[in-house]
């Protein structure tokens, strides 16, 4: 960093010249978007409904409430912000809220310059350092947010507490010349929400009967959920009338961006990632499990699904592959279908349920959104198993076995099954999959650009979709998967899924 300036006359003449916030935010985009530069690293999905709301409410200035349901990178992109500040600015030194010195409005500030004149010392503060975030919970006081009278300070400087200098300053005075974030308002109390009025309208502060006039340079950015609303809280009307644009998020509206953001976000080892492979087909299953439960009749959908399932759901998949691997003595490993039950902690734990999914029980529920996923995503990649059927009934004998191409391997379980323990090492797995008639070479007629793992992983994805379109039978037992025929395995009692769809 070139030397600044560290005294008021050097400042004076360097050609500083004050500007407020939301003049270097809206300078600062309109430099990015000339260069065509995005306003956010790493947030995907936005590019034409998030992004444009944000920068015309940067270009015009306003403070900004990002509503949307959890999981939705409102605090990353409030976070984000930040970069559009300019990098140093300078402040009168010893100041506790980030006083210009060419706009002083503190009474610490105005005095030290009446005091100093141009040789009053000033410091530089990084845009990193005027950022403040505070979560909105029913215990926030007027106090942390505004300020208060301090006693211990009136001791210490011996003044009357009708002496301002008396006050300690809260979060958002401090905040001067910066952004100032408050996550979830509807959390925030009615009338702690009151004391936000002034400030932003007006952008002056009152603290304990204190006439002071405070004219904070601050870029409010909100965040909240519309579920509070309901459930929690909400933002009363006259603030929300004040915050000049309100910002609806959303969640990623493919497969593909949900696959982008998750494996952006993914914080496994760089170990483990090296040891265990994860194929594409995985990584869209676990993205369609969070598919499912935003959609569930199960989950309650205005609490969301945050992108929070998939990513711990990926990091929990890749631990069993990873686990399966070690134990077996393996360097090496390819997660598989099976590795997906370890995923269910990843739900129970992200997901609220509704009445009727408490009644079923989050395990429960966590088994049918992965079985829904897997039959879904299979309808996708193969022919549809009961169409194939009623299309060989149709067809008769001669020509069953063309117009259904899955009868092969139901034949064969129909007199033998077959065993997928979780921890099968990678040749037992591979020996038992190759085991089953006919089931290789339809993965292999129908997806012939897949390497030899792969066509293993989606041969076990087979079994499990036929399963799901009850052309065969599985029983999940302890630590493995037995398929087999279909009456057998309604016989043992796996219903489960059944009866929840």
């Amino acid at each position: 960093m070139e030397k600044l300036p560290s005294t008021l006359g050097d400042l004076k003449q360097s050609g500083y010249r004050p500007r407020s916030v939301k003049e270097e935010l809206r300078s600062n985009l309109i430099a990015r978007i000339r260069a065509g530069q995005p306003l956010f690293e790493g947030i995907h999905g936005y590019e034409h409904t998030v992004v444009p709301a944000l920068e015309r409410a940067i270009l015009a200035g306003h403070s900004i409430n990002l509503l949307g349901l959890r999981g939705q990178a409102k605090t990353r992109m409030a976070r984000s912000l930040v970069q559009l500040l300019d990098e140093w600015v300078p402040v009168v030194a010893g100041s506790e809220i980030n006083d210009d010195p060419l706009a002083p409005i503190s009474r610490h500030a105005k005095d030290l310059i009446a005091q100093l004149g141009d040789a009053t010392p000033i410091t530089w503060l990084h845009r990193d350092q005027r950022y403040t975030e505070k979560l909105a919970t029913p215990d926030v006081t007027v106090a942390d947010l505004i300020g208060d009278s301090d006693p211990i300070k009136a001791a210490n400087l011996k003044l009357d507490y009708s002496d301002e200098r008396v006050i300690h300053f809260g979060l958002i005075p401090r905040s001067h010349r910066g952004i100032f974030v408050i996550n979830e308002l509807p959390d925030l109390q009615p009338r702690i929400q009151v004391a936000l009025f002034n400030i932003l309208q007006e952008g002056d502060v009152q603290i304990r009967g204190f006439k002071l006039r405070l004219p904070l340079d601050i870029q409010f950015v909100f965040t909240a959920n519309p579920e509070d609303y309901t459930n929690r809280g909400a933002i009363i009307t006259p603030l929300k009338d004040r915050i000049q644009s309100q910002i609806l998020t959303h969640y990623p509206p493919t497969i593909e961006l949900g696959m982008r953001i998750t494996a952006q976000e993914l914080r496994s080892p760089k170990e483990q990632l090296t040891r265990v492979r994860v194929p594409d087909l995985l990584r869209v299953l676990i993205e369609r499990i969070a598919l499912e439960a935003r959609e569930s009749e199960f989950v309650d959908r205005k609490s969301g699904v945050s992108a929070r399932l998939t990513i711990s759901a990926l990091e929990s998949v890749i631990s069993a592959a990873e686990l399966r691997a070690l134990r077996n003595g393996e360097d090496r490993t390819v997660a598989r279908i099976g590795d997906l039950q370890a995923v269910v902690p990843a739900i129970t734990g992200k997901v609220e349920l509704v009445y009727e999914g408490e009644q079923e029980g989050p395990e429960k529920v966590a088994h049918h959104l992965l079985g829904l996923a897997i039959r879904n995503v299979f309808a996708g990649l193969f022919p549809d198993p009961v169409k194939a059927r009623k299309r060989a009934k149709a067809d008769g004998a001669a020509a069953q076995r063309s117009a259904d191409p899955y009868l092969g391997i139901v034949e064969h379980f129909d007199v033998a099954h077959c065993d997928l323990p979780d921890s099968a090492p990678n040749a037992a797995y591979t020996k038992t999959l190759r085991a089953v008639p006919d089931l290789l070479d339809l993965v292999r007629a129908r997806h012939n650009y897949l390497d030899e793992e792969e066509q293993l992983l989606w041969a076990e994805f087979v079994l499990h979709g036929l399963a799901e379109h009850s052309r065969i039978g599985r029983t999940q037992m302890s630590g493995a998967a037995r398929f087999g025929d279909l009456m057998s395995a309604m016989l043992s009692g796996d219903t489960e899924e059944e009866e929840l769809g």
